[in-house]
Parts: structure tokens; sequence; C-alpha cells
């Protein structure tokens, strides 16, 4: 096994907007903002699996919470909808994670990620006791991009899922790529650390 390939056991899927997750793929961000689903135990965001297929959601996408370059690439659908056949383009591995609850503190990130200001405000007044989990992520493109059928079981307001275990995990076509090097990736994390370590000081 390469250090590049995920375990021939990974099914855990973590729930994302799939302009997020087209983001990850193509190197635009390594950081999520998460508060968890309706459904989430504990009612906040845990991190149950790492590494973890990036699996994509359409339906509560907001392009309103989005920067403009990226609200243009959402397209809106109905509420229950969801597509005949899911794209899986890449696992990834939760290299860091944060627990951030002041507004300067998620402002500072806007350059970051892929979300607006209205995002950070929005979910700071949900559930204003829940901390924002802060999400590094070191994503693995696959070769081409696994087409497998949607199933019931995957929707909801929930952040983890598992899929069946017939993509092709062991092994795959060709190695899955890192979307950055390893130093690429550390200067990123560094970069979002000292924004963090700043706020922390004021």
């Amino acid at each position: 096994m390469s250090p590049s390939s995920p375990p021939i056991t990974l099914t855990a899927a973590l729930k994302e907007w799939a302009v997020a997750v087209d983001a990850l793929t193509q190197g635009e961000t390594i950081l999520l903002l998460r508060k968890g689903g309706i459904r989430e135990q504990g009612g906040s965001f845990q991190v149950a699996h790492s590494p973890m297929w990036l699996y994509p959601t359409y339906e509560h996408q907001k392009p309103h919470l989005l920067k403009p370059e990226y609200a243009d690439r959402v397209t809106p659908v109905e509420s229950g909808w969801h597509p005949e056949t899911v794209s899986i383009q890449a696992w990834a591995e939760i290299t860091h994670t944060f627990q951030v609850s002041e507004a300067a503190t998620v402002e500072s990130l806007l350059p970051c990620h892929i979300w607006n200001q209205q995002f950070a405000i929005e979910r700071l007044k949900w559930k204003p006791k829940t901390p924002i989990a802060l999400l590094l992520l070191r994503v693995h493109r696959l070769p081409q991009a696994q087409i497998i059928p949607y199933r019931a079981e995957y929707s909801g307001c929930k952040s983890w899922i598992d899929l069946p275990i017939d993509l092709p995990v062991d092994p795959f076509p060709e190695q899955a790529v890192p979307v950055f090097t390893a130093e690429e990736y550390h200067r990123q994390v560094e970069a979002i650390q000292e924004k963090l370590e700043v706020n922390r000081q004021q």
C-alpha cells in the first residue's frame, strides 16, 4: 500500500456542498467551516473519520452565502431533490481542527475559503454556544471520478455516511494524487495557523 492510497476498507464519507468539494479538489482551498447537521450527535460537528471520501451534496447549497465566483457555480435545486448518481472525485485527510467562536477570527479567515461574510455571521448566530469547527483537509484527487448510485440512506442533515465497498480502492486504476505537495500544504496550514494566533493575541 503506497502512502498516497487510502485504506482498503475506506467507506466513510463526509457530506459537503458540491461547490466546496469541487474547490477542495481543484486546490482552491484547504479549509472547511462546519457546525454540524441537525442529526449530529451532541448537536455539534465531530470528526468521526479521517481519512474519508468527499461526498458532494446539492440540496442545501445557498448561493447568497458564497463569494460571487462560487455562487455563480451553484444551480439551485428543489427541496428533496437528489441525483440518480453521485460523482466521487477525491478522498481526504483531516490534518488539523480548530474551534472558533469569535467573529473577528472567522472574518480574518475569509481569504482562505469559499464562503462570504454573511455565511460566518449566520453560522455564529445559529446555536451561538456551539463554536464553528475549522477543518484543514489534505485532499487526494482520483485519476478518474468514480460514479456510484444514489441511495436513500445518504440523505438527511448529517455530516457522515457510509458508502458501499464497490469503489475501486484495491487497487486504484492509477494512484490518487495529492492536490498539494507536502511542502505546499504545510505552507497553507502555517498561514492559517498564523491568522488564528494573531487573533488569539488580540
